[in-house]
């Protein structure tokens, strides 16, 4: 970990706004459901689909993996024409990716220390993270596109078509009897989510490395020598393909988080291209800036932030005296009201608020922290 002290906030001239202000965004977005999600009576879009379809919960995760795709791209294609070897960059994937791994193993052990979860939203984004990097160092674009294509068609034949023992082949309507589940048990039994699942498993990881993919793919137009004008066309343009392209996939295979198939991967990928070809549209075409600086400020220390929500949630999840009562003394009022749906809300807005003032102060002291 490295804590960049900037001796104020930090400015490049090639500092792409909109992606700080879309990272920065769903950085909040994670804090809110996280926190708020786990409350009896929370809003069903504030939690994850229980099985297949989306809420609007699942649309984080694969959020971050696409921008780790755009930003990824930016910095290492910026550092390529400056002259840095290819060796030199993938030594730095590797070291981001293993304190990325390190600080998902911390965030699933605190506060008990009693059960080591080896998979793990970090620990996906780490994996994902490194396997991009070479694909993105070695491969051309036109590869990455094939690499792209060729997971979400291998982790489609997997599920299909690959007989489990005892059970056979293709069964998606739960986790019992899936390929990944099997997967997952066979060599990680003992340090999953669950005794008998992991939703950020083994083999699912094929089609989350295609989201990054996807990221990359965005990025490479980002950097290429269109104007900004055709850059967002083309990016609403793939933003809405991808989009209608993973609901028709969803016919044969469901849109599923839990088991992150080619279909959800897609869907997610045009959602993310979207919002993001909205923002880049909004900030850095048109320069209407005046809203975005809190989300930006949250972008740009996303790793503290990430980290400080996640570790600071347990914490008071594990003091008796804390969360439920503090929770009851500060929105019982919402409870009475408007039933339990809004006090969970209200709790992860808190949790942001307390998670924008750190963000804030850092900025204004030009401390960024960077793996």
């Amino acid at each position: 970990m490295t804590l960049l002290k900037a001796g104020g906030p930090l400015k490049t001239p090639t500092r792409l706004i909109s992606l700080d202000v879309f990272r920065g965004g769903t950085i909040g977005a994670m804090i809110l459901v996280n926190t708020a999600g786990g409350w009896p009576g929370a809003w069903a879009q504030l939690k994850h689909s229980p099985w297949h379809g989306w809420t609007f919960t699942d649309t984080i995760f694969p959020s971050f993996l696409w921008i780790a795709g755009v930003a990824m791209t930016l910095s290492f294609g910026r550092r390529v024409e400056k002259g840095d070897s290819r060796r030199r960059l993938l030594l730095h994937a590797l070291r981001r990716a293993a304190i990325l791994f390190a600080l998902g193993l911390l965030v699933y052990e605190f506060p008990h220390f009693d059960h080591l979860r080896i998979p793990g939203v970090l620990q996906r984004i780490a994996v994902c993270y490194f396997l991009g990097a070479v694909l993105f160092l070695y491969c051309g674009r036109r590869a990455i596109a094939i690499w792209t294509v060729a997971l979400l068609a291998v982790y489609w034949i997997l599920v299909k078509l690959v007989p489990v023992p005892g059970v056979g082949a293709g069964v998606l309507d739960h986790p019992d009897g899936s390929l990944p589940q099997y997967v997952d048990l066979l060599l990680l039994r003992g340090f999953l989510y669950t005794p008998t699942w992991d939703p950020e498993g083994i083999v699912s990881t094929l089609p989350s490395l295609a989201t990054l993919l996807f990221g990359v793919m965005a990025g490479n137009l980002l950097r290429s020598d269109r104007d900004a004008g055709e850059k967002t066309a083309w990016m609403f343009t793939a933003g809405n393909a991808l989009l209608i392209a993973g609901a028709i996939l969803n016919i044969w295979l469901p849109i599923n988080k839990n088991l992150w198939t080619s279909s959800f991967s897609v869907f997610m990928a045009g959602v993310s291209m979207s919002v993001f070809a909205f923002c880049y549209w909004v900030l850095d075409v048109q320069g209407w800036k005046w809203w975005s600086r809190p989300f930006a400020i949250l972008g740009m220390n996303a790793i503290a932030v990430y980290m400080l929500s996640e570790l600071g949630d347990s914490a008071l999840q594990w003091i008796p005296t804390a969360a439920g009562p503090l929770h009851r003394t500060l929105f019982a009022g919402y409870t009475a009201l408007f039933g339990p749906g809004l006090d969970s809300a209200m709790w992860g807005l808190s949790f942001d608020a307390v998670c924008f003032v750190v963000a804030w102060a850092m900025y204004r002291r030009g401390w960024f922290l960077r793996a």
